[in-house]
């Protein structure tokens, strides 16, 4: 077995994995390239070719020596119009269209909208975006059958293209039948973590969390105005949340986006939720063996503003250079983090310690490790949340998280800065410091003479009891115990 050192950067990098990256050959490259993470995007594809990547995935776990994340991304309600009698209309500007419950074959007056929720949720004002985006009906007048509109961006409109609906909350469940069966098939596989789509309210995701069971976490992506509005009651209930900027970008004017994106990252931090950032990062390199200049300051952009991870989609699911892509990535955190002014804007949100000891002992850290120039933070925990409050003190130096749960530590996957170790617990207090002092050698975070820093819960092995933070220095001679 291969052990991996911990990476020379903090924030995370998650891939997808699709048609260009399937096989264990390229999911290894990807890993040695700087991926810490891997997406399964349940909207295409079989079960059996899931399983297959997952299988791959654990694989490699074993063989490298170093646990390894899998989110499961569930596609979501998607609403999609009918089909048309010739495949394809223009709509023209300024003309009236419209979208009703009949199934017959659509043509440039009319199409099926097989939505009985929309019809439901519309008033006349509102609007209605197709195809991405790409056209712009608003709505005239709407009734149980029929939704009488004004095209305001006409063009072509072929069968089945997507429907997105801003500016009203559509009594849609965020689980279809499809995501129930794709969550089910999921947790079989023992996934660490599951990304829910088109999340509108805080209930969508309770509703999730209940058919999770603890099985997994559970993170949000945010890609609908309903739920930018609703932030923090769904940022409660969620372990995670990911600023989704391909239907955010289409349901909001493009130049909303990035403040958006920056009021989710600061949401999310000082409430102590790990936060992704997705979609086009490195879009050029679907294509190209090198991306814009524009594309890395967006991503360098995004690590600035402390976000936990970055995320590639079809970059490394379908482009032409999925290794490139992540190697790219990689590059760009770690010249963003050499910045000498990177620590300052990381800052810039403050996050403040809830009334806690854990909370209290976890900000401590991050300042003893700035004043002693300790080499690292090491924490035990069983439940993965002191690494989680700690991660989000964003500390100058590594964190080290020991756990005794293979899927709490598969879970940490996503937090800044953590590396994350499955081993045997600890019974004293003596065998706490014992152990920390070897992992910090062995994982190459700390030499002798080094400072570091250990959290941990007495009683030993109680999930959410953190009340002990420990200062010592390593003499060099700890490498020789048991691990």
């Amino acid at each position: 077995m291969i052990h991996i050192a911990p990476r020379a950067r903090k924030v995370r990098v998650l891939a997808t994995l699709g048609p260009a990256s399937s096989s264990p050959e390229m999911i290894r490259r990807l890993f040695l390239a700087g991926a810490d993470a891997f997406r399964i995007n349940m909207s295409h594809g079989d079960h059996a070719d899931k399983a297959a990547l997952v299988s791959a995935i654990r694989g490699l776990e074993r063989e490298l020596g170093r646990v390894t994340t899998i989110l499961f991304d569930l596609q979501g309600p998607k609403l999609r119009v009918g089909t048309f009698a010739n495949g394809v209309v223009q709509l023209v500007t300024g003309e009236p269209f419209v979208l009703d419950r009949d199934p017959a074959p659509g043509d440039v007056t009319r199409v099926n909208l097989p939505h009985r929720e929309i019809f439901e949720a519309l008033e006349p004002g509102t609007r209605l975006l197709l195809d991405d985006g790409k056209l712009v009906l608003r709505v005239v007048r709407v009734s149980a059958e029929r939704i009488e509109t004004m095209v305001e961006v006409g063009g072509a409109l072929s069968n089945r293209k997507g429907v997105n609906v801003p500016d009203v909350v559509v009594p849609l469940p965020a689980l279809t039948s499809k995501d129930r069966a794709d969550l089910a098939f999921a947790l079989e596989q023992g996934a660490d973590w599951i990304a829910l789509s088109f999340v509108q309210r805080p209930e969508d995701v309770a509703e999730a969390r209940r058919l999770i069971g603890g099985k997994a976490a559970l993170l949000a992506k945010i890609e609908k105005p309903a739920a930018v509005e609703r932030l923090e009651g769904i940022l409660e209930l969620a372990d995670a949340v990911m600023v989704a900027r391909g239907d955010l970008g289409v349901e909001c004017p493009p130049e909303k986006v990035p403040p958006v994106q920056k009021h989710i990252i600061e949401t999310a931090r000082r409430m102590g939720r790990p936060v992704v950032v997705a979609t086009q990062m490195l879009e050029s390199m679907i294509l190209a063996p090198t991306p814009t200049r524009a594309e890395v300051s967006d991503v360098a952009t995004a690590i600035y503003d402390g976000a936990d991870a970055v995320m590639l989609s079809a970059e490394s699911a379908a482009g032409s250079w999925p290794e490139e892509s992540v190697a790219m990535m990689d590059r760009i955190a770690v010249s963003v983090e050499s910045d000498p002014g990177y620590a300052a804007r990381l800052h810039f949100t403050e996050t403040r310690p809830d009334p806690t000891t854990a909370d209290a002992l976890s900000d401590a850290a991050s300042s003893i490790a700035r004043t002693v120039s300790a080499a690292a933070i090491i924490c035990f925990t069983t439940s993965g949340s002191t690494a989680r409050r700690i991660s989000r003190e964003r500390a100058s130096v590594p964190l080290l998280v020991l756990t005794p749960k293979l899927e709490t530590a598969r879970r940490a996957g996503l937090l800044w800065g953590a590396h994350a170790v499955h081993t045997r617990d600890v019974a004293s207090f003596e065998e706490m410091v014992g152990k920390s002092k070897r992992m910090a050698l062995r994982h190459n975070l700390a030499k002798a003479g080094d400072r570091i820093i250990m959290m941990a819960g007495v009683p030993f092995g109680t999930p959410g009891s953190t009340n002990v933070l420990h200062v010592v220095r390593l003499t060099g001679s700890e490498l020789k115990g048991r691990g």
